[in-house]
Parts: structure tokens; C-alpha cells; sequence
């Protein structure tokens, strides 16, 4: 079962310029390289700092959180903030 990835707002016209509209692009890749949230950052050529929020089955998560098979990853863009940082901390692995 692959990674489901939902990217939002000017991550999705990074990702593919041709996309219309305000829905998140959905994507799913089945990669045995991707391990971390970063390897889907570096996978899509996006820099850390473009991006402000990341959740990973609905836990707000952080770069080094691992991923598998069968997760679902949001990725905001960093012109979409909004508190979650303030009341919410951040799932990471080592």
C-alpha cells in the first residue's frame, strides 16, 4: 500500500504547475527510498523552510517523522500558518 500525500496551497502548484482549482493535489507513491517526511520534501524538490505545517495521519508531525506504508501526509506551505505550533507539539523520530 503506498503513501498518501495531500499537498496544499502553493505546494501544489510546485508539485504540478497545471493543477486548477483550491483542492489539495493527492498523490500516492510506493518508494522503498522514503523513510522520513524530508525524503518526500527532497523527492518533490521542496526547501524545509517553505513549508510551515505537516501532519501524518492527523498528527501534527514534524521533518524526521517516519513514514510507511499506508499513511496519509499532509503538507502545508508556509502562507498557510496558523497555531497549531503553539498548542500542539510536534511527533518526531530519531
Amino acid at each position: 500500500m503506498p503513501i498518501r500525500i495531500k499537498f496544499f496551497g502553493d505546494l501544489r502548484k510546485k508539485v504540478n504547475p497545471d493543477i486548477q482549482g483550491s483542492l489539495p493535489l493527492k498523490l500516492s507513491i510506493d518508494d522503498a527510498d522514503i523513510e522520513r517526511i524530508s525524503d518526500i520534501l527532497k523527492r518533490y524538490s521542496i526547501e524545509e523552510n517553505e513549508v510551515i505545517h505537516i501532519f501524518v495521519n492527523g498528527r501534527y508531525s514534524g521533518l524526521t517523522k517516519k513514514v510507511k506504508s499506508g499513511d496519509i501526509v499532509a503538507i502545508f506551505p508556509r502562507n498557510m500558518s496558523v497555531l497549531y505550533k503553539w498548542y500542539f507539539n510536534r511527533e518526531e523520530d530519531e
